[in-house]
């Protein structure tokens, strides 16, 4: 790890991987195991970045009494391989490569699982590119986007001008709690205009343009 370098912490699921296809076949698993209806692809867009607590409640309108039983439902399903199903954003290595040769310190801030998050990094190879991971708990302690940051920059303290890269609005706002700038991942699953309404500091339209951004941002 680079003493002092510039922070630049990344969402995983839409940011540095496309891994709707798992996470989409899990949430219609959980849902088929509930008895719900068949998830609508609006649906399955807007449980790609909430917490999964947050998304079967708020998205699927899963009763409380029952959000336990389709979280379980759908982890089983998860981590019995569906979370190896993804596929790295074209160019996204070559992004990471170029701050670490710029002397940045890079980290992870996901409200997946870390364990999740540390498998689909590993099974990727990008792992090593990461000077920490921080992500979510299973037992829904740690699962906002504000919770992983903050711990992302108490791992940091060296790192000057932290900056979040994300590809939905709680990335966005997840960051600006804690007066941290984001730049929007275009590339991700966001709707049009999404990551602008949230206060995106800017919008990278590629992870290329992301290094330019940066400079911007200062």
């Amino acid at each position: 790890m680079s003493k002092g370098g510039r922070l630049v912490l990344f969402d995983l699921d839409g940011t540095l991987v496309d891994s709707t296809p798992g996470i989409w076949a899990s949430v219609r698993f959980a849902a088929a195991q509930l008895g719900l209806p068949e998830p609508t692809p609006e649906q399955l867009r807007d449980m790609v970045g909430p917490p999964l607590e947050e998304g079967f409640a708020l998205v699927l309108q899963v009763p409380a009494a029952y959000l336990s039983r389709a979280i379980a439902a759908y982890r089983a399903h998860y981590s019995a391989g569906a979370l190896l199903d993804v596929t790295v954003h074209d160019g996204v290595p070559e992004l990471l490569a170029a701050l670490r040769e710029d002397g940045a310190m890079l980290a992870v801030a996901t409200s997946k699982p870390e364990p999740f998050a540390l498998r689909v990094l590993e099974h990727t190879g990008l792992l090593p590119a990461f000077s920490s991971v921080h992500g979510a708990t299973f037992d829904g302690a740690v699962r906002h986007k504000d919770q992983v940051v903050a711990a992302a920059l108490t791992a940091h303290p060296d790192g000057w001008g932290p900056v979040l890269v994300g590809d939905r609005r709680h990335d966005v706002l997840g960051a600006a709690a804690h007066g941290v700038p984001c730049i929007g991942a275009r590339w991700g699953p966001a709707e049009d205009g999404e990551l602008e309404a949230a206060g995106a500091a800017a919008v990278a339209a590629t992870p290329a343009d992301v290094v330019t951004l940066l400079r911007k941002i200062g």
